[in-house]
Parts: C-alpha cells; sequence; structure tokens
C-alpha cells in the first residue's frame, strides 16, 4: 500500500472529516465567546469595579521612546482570554456531560432489550397452538 493509499483511508474512512468539522465549529464558537466576554461580560464588570476597561490593563516596563513602541505585560488582556477560556471549558464540560448521560442510558435501554427475551413471531405463535391442538386430540 503506498502513501497516497494510506493518506486516502485516513483522510475518507477515519474521523477525519468529523475532526476538522469539529475544529472550524470549534474556532467559530471561540470567535463568539471571546466577543462575549469582551463586548458583554466585561464592560459592566469594569463599571461595577469603577469604569475599568480591562483590556486596558497593564504594566509598562518600558515607555515609548520615539519610534519604538512601549513594552508591556498586558494583563488585561489576559484576563480576558481566561475568562473566556473558562467559559468554553464550563459549556465543553457541561456539552459532555449531557452526552455521557444520553450515552449511558442508551447503553441501559440496549441492555434491558437484550437481556428481555424476545417474543416469538404471531405466526409461530399460531401455528405452535394449531400443533398443540392437533396433539390434544
Amino acid at each position: 500500500m503506498s502513501l497516497l493509499d494510506e493518506f486516502k483511508d485516513f483522510a475518507l474512512k477515519s474521523n477525519f472529516v468529523d475532526m476538522a468539522t469539529g475544529i472550524v465549529i470549534g474556532g467559530a464558537v471561540g470567535t463568539v465567546v471571546k466577543s462575549l466576554v469582551n463586548d458583554v461580560i466585561m464592560p459592566p464588570i469594569g463599571l461595577l469595579l469603577g469604569g475599568i476597561d480591562f483590556s486596558d490593563l497593564a504594566i509598562t516596563l518600558k515607555a515609548a521612546s520615539g519610534e519604538e513602541p512601549a513594552v508591556t505585560i498586558n494583563y488585561g488582556s489576559f484576563i480576558n482570554n481566561l475568562t473566556s477560556f473558562l467559559i468554553i471549558a464550563f459549556a465543553i464540560f457541561m456539552l459532555i456531560k449531557v452526552y455521557n448521560a444520553a450515552k449511558a442510558q442508551l447503553e441501559k435501554e440496549k441492555e434491558a432489550e437484550e437481556a428481555a427475551p424476545a417474543e416469538p413471531p404471531r405466526t409461530e405463535v399460531l401455528l405452535e397452538e394449531i400443533r398443540d391442538a392437533l396433539r390434544a386430540k
């Protein structure tokens, strides 16, 4: 089997397409959550804390001079990104929790179906009744 054939098997027969779809959707969700945090959640928190804009919070290590920009540690952006991460992590946690509960329920139902004896088809029951009636004569 050539390397190209192996790659085709990987790309087309494995979960590669599902994984790629998940990554694209995850990126889109990340963008939405980042906007939620930066534009909706953090402004009211900043207002409650005295009008602080978290995205502007920074420690200046070296002031700007001439055409050189200032060297800063932007801990406000870090707080925004940490908040985004926590929201995404919690959402994924809840999604996995629901998925696992549904999966466990389906497995329980499958085990119950396998444990219960299956009813014979109606025609088979009728044939058994006829056989028993003939034996009884």
